[in-house]
């Protein structure tokens, strides 16, 4: 091969390098690091993804060759997430079944639709997306970091073994009960036909591990065994106080670990779910209109949940909430009566943990990924901007560049990712 025909080779490949061993110093801004006090005046130093030092600036040494980003008057605080999500029009399962454990959220997911951009216009960096509601078990969930990408393959996360993280989807309450069959006409028939899966499950897992001549894999039952053994989470929509106590006989029986989300009735079984050891991801405005089992729902809920020490999150359900204000729930909860400290964390920390992440993102120290947000002022004002959104060491989202701009503030353009064309389209 000819040398100008390397060239480009060449100089791509030492672009690819740079662009690896490029090392940032964010100075001045007051920084959040969650789980340790916050520096008034601090720098970040972050080198090929990674976080590589935080704290005060006078005992921070910026690396030589580093490129200096100034932002005093800023405030840095962890990338957000968000532990309930349906971004990108995700889908799961139909109306044949109301237990669908196979479906996974990996196979309807696009990464081009609007929501994704405005997620990241909200500071979110990592969310748990999931499929709807309207089955007792309606699929795999998927856990993605907000990178730009033209696939869902380039956001997924991958465990160590090499399996795609996400968990399984579950929910009772009115959501799922319809008057004929297949699907439960009553909270009890519900219950019962989820026991009846678990039990087959645990029956399989038995015949699985003696290697009975015949054994043909189940695909559903596969992933049942993956809750059972701990590997996946159930993520379990549920609303009102006796709902609640029936995801927790569930666990008990079974076994597996739960997250709770939505909780409208937390306060009222706030005992119970601390004594049980369980999780609670909140939301603090429910649908529009709302549902019956979500009437009494609460914004103290956070704040008796972390009078209890129960572990906290705070999500969206995009698009039931927007999640370019995402920041507003934190706000709301402190003004109910949750601490500021653990508020903030229900938006960060407290969810990676949720999704079995926490070692890896969710706050500012060494070692974590370079996943963080810039804001204009303090987290909770309602004044305050996300200004740029980063995720491994890369800017996803530039409040001051005009296209991302759109997508922060909405107009014209800002809803359509694409423009449909042809003879079967008008203007």
């Amino acid at each position: 091969m000819r040398l100008l025909q390397l060239l480009p080779l060449v100089l791509l490949a030492a672009a690819t390098s740079l662009e690896a061993d490029q090392v940032r110093a964010f100075v001045g801004s007051r920084i959040i690091p969650m789980g340790s006090p916050t520096i008034e005046e601090g720098t970040l130093v972050i080198r090929d993804g990674r976080i590589e030092n935080v704290g005060p600036m006078k005992e921070v040494i910026v690396p030589d060759g580093a490129e200096v980003i100034e932002v005093s008057g800023k405030v840095i605080i962890p990338g957000l997430v968000c532990t309930h999500s349906h971004i990108g029009e995700v889908s799961g399962g139909d109306a044949s079944d109301p237990i669908q454990p196979e479906v996974r959220a990996l196979d309807s997911i696009d990464v081009r639709h609007t929501s994704f951009e405005k997620a990241r216009a909200g500071g979110l960096t990592l969310v748990n997306i999931m499929p709807g509601s309207g089955l007792l078990l309606s699929g795999q969930t998927i856990y993605l970091k907000l990178r730009d990408g033209n696939s869902v393959d380039e956001l997924v996360i991958r465990r160590p073994d090499g399996n795609i993280a996400g968990g399984i989807k579950m929910a009772n309450g009115t959501n799922s009960i319809r008057e004929k069959g297949p699907f439960p006409g009553t909270r009890g028939k519900a219950v019962a036909l989820v026991r009846e899966q678990f039990l087959k499950a645990q029956s399989y897992r038995k015949k699985r591990e003696k290697g009975e001549d015949g054994f043909e894999r189940d695909l559903a039952l596969e992933t049942l065994v993956e809750v059972l053994d701990g590997e996946r989470v159930v993520h379990h929509h549920t609303h009102r106080h006796d709902d609640i106590l029936t995801v927790l006989r569930l666990k008990k029986e079974f076994g597996f670990k739960v997250v709770l989300h939505h909780v409208s009735d937390a306060w009222k079984v706030a005992d119970e779910i601390a004594d049980a050891g369980v999780a609670c991801s909140l939301i603090l405005l429910d649908s529009p209109g709302g549902k019956p089992e979500a009437k009494d729902i609460a914004w103290r809920n956070g704040a008796e949940l972390e009078r209890r020490g129960i572990p906290t999150a705070l999500h969206t359900d995009d698009p039931i909430n927007d999640s370019r204000w995402f920041l507003r729930s934190a706000a709301l909860a402190v003004r109910a009566g949750m601490s500021r400290e653990k508020a903030l964390e229900a938006v960060t920390i407290e969810g990676a943990r949720m999704l079995d992440l926490g070692d890896e993102t969710g706050s500012l120290e060494t070692g974590k990924s370079a996943d963080f947000v810039i804001l204009s002022g303090d987290p909770l004002s309602i004044y305050t901007r996300v200004q740029e959104t980063w995720i491994e060491g890369k800017k996803v989202f530039d409040l001051d560049d005009p296209e991302d701009k759109l997508w922060a503030e909405g107009g014209y353009g800002a809803g359509e990712a694409r423009a449909a064309t042809g003879c079967c389209f008008s203007n």
